[in-house]
Formats: C-alpha cells, structure tokens, sequence
C-alpha cells in the first residue's frame, strides 16, 4: 500500500469538501479511510471498525459519554479510539486554546474511565489525535502572549500556532495522554496537489500510522 498517495489523496479530499462547502464534521472523511485502509491491510478479520455516528460512544468518567471518530474493536474489547480534528484561519488563537483543551479533556477523562474499569479488563488500548491545520501567514506568525503573575513556559515563547500544536501533539504523547498525536500542516492550494508538511518527527503522520500499525500489529500476534 502506498501510505504517502493516501495521505496525499486525504488531504486533497479535506480541501476539496471545504471548497464545496461540506459539512465540517465530513472533512476529515478522507484520512478516517487513510486509517480504514491501514487497519484492513492486517486482514485480522476478528476486527470490527466502527465509523457510523451510532457506534462510535464511549463511556467517560467525569461525563456520561464521549464520541469518537473511529472505533476499533476486537469482539468486547477496544483496540483503538481516535480522534480527527481541523483548523483553518483567519482565526487560530482562541480555537487553538478550545483544541488543546478539548484534547487533554479528552485523554484525562478516557484513561481515569479505563482504570476504574468502564470498558472492562483488557490492555492499554491505542488513542489517538489527528490533527490538520491550514498553513497560512497567520498560523506561522510569532505569537507574544503575556501572563502578568507567572513566566509563561520557555517553550512557548515565541511560537508560532503551528509550532505551539507540534508542541501540544509532543507533549501529550510525553505525559501518556495519547499513544500518538499528530498534526500535518497544509495550505489552500493543496487541493490539487495534496501537499503537506509535518512539524517534527514525533508529531509526524508517518509516526502515528506507523504507532497505529505497530499496535494492531501486536493484536494480530496474540494466540486467537
């Protein structure tokens, strides 16, 4: 299979369903069939892939439920839970602090509900944060931000918001909140080519399929 032509193929999708004004919830339509073709390529035919809005809840801990993305379920236990997020301008200031919330949100309530045993006893599933962000001059631009009582983190410090989502994407996966977290960078005319930018190696696509694949992997290694 050619990951980098799907890839290509996702983010030409997302660009496309933008332009023809498509609901923003089928946007990342094109990377939940990257991540479909991914995990049919094992042929592990005890997998069941859930994508339909009526089977993708799960229960939470501080809240009732939460609805994913994508599901991956072997018979009653959870392989994989992820999460397709997208931003484009003009405006990525309060939406960045409303994703990064929402994710840590997210993470904190999943694994306290995995470890007071709302999905049974089982092993660590995979969970996972996908994130497309528009490349753009206000995306790139230096960020100043002030904090009158308290140093901001160094890391921080003068990042641009693409640069603060590499952050984010690293940091969670640094604190075991995701098994993998990824943001790819795009821009508007990538809807005829595709074209796409990753961050950093940790915060990569290539990473996170290849941490997605690595753990379906080890499923398919287990005596059936």
């Amino acid at each position: 299979m050619n990951v980098q032509k799907k890839i290509e193929k996702a983010v030409r999708s997302f660009w496309g369903t933008r332009r023809a004004g498509v609901t923003a919830g089928k946007n990342m339509d094109g990377f939940i069939q990257l991540l479909l073709a991914i995990v049919r390529d094992f042929d592990l035919k005890s997998l069941k892939i859930h994508q339909e809005h009526a089977v993708l809840t799960l229960p939470g801990f501080f809240r009732p439920t939460k609805r994913w993305d994508l599901l991956i379920m072997n018979d009653k236990e959870l392989i994989a839970a992820i999460e397709l997020k997208s931003q484009v301008g003009p405006s990525f200031g309060n939406n960045f602090n409303n994703r990064a919330e929402e994710a840590i949100g997210t993470a904190c309530d999943f694994w306290t509900a995995y470890r007071k045993g709302a999905f049974g006893k089982q092993p660590p599933p995979f969970i996972g944060w996908l994130a497309l962000v528009e490349d753009a001059p206000e995306s790139r631009k230096i960020i100043r931000d002030r904090s009158p009582h308290f140093a901001i983190s160094p890391d921080f410090q003068g990042a641009s918001y693409l640069q603060r989502y590499d952050l984010l994407c690293q940091k969670m996966m640094l604190e075991r909140l995701y098994s993998s977290a990824a943001v790819i960078t795009s821009s508007r005319s990538a809807v005829l080519t595709g074209a796409y930018s990753s961050l950093s190696t940790m915060s990569s696509i290539d990473t996170f399929i290849a941490s997605l694949s690595g753990h379906i992997s080890s499923v398919k290694l287990r005596p059936q």
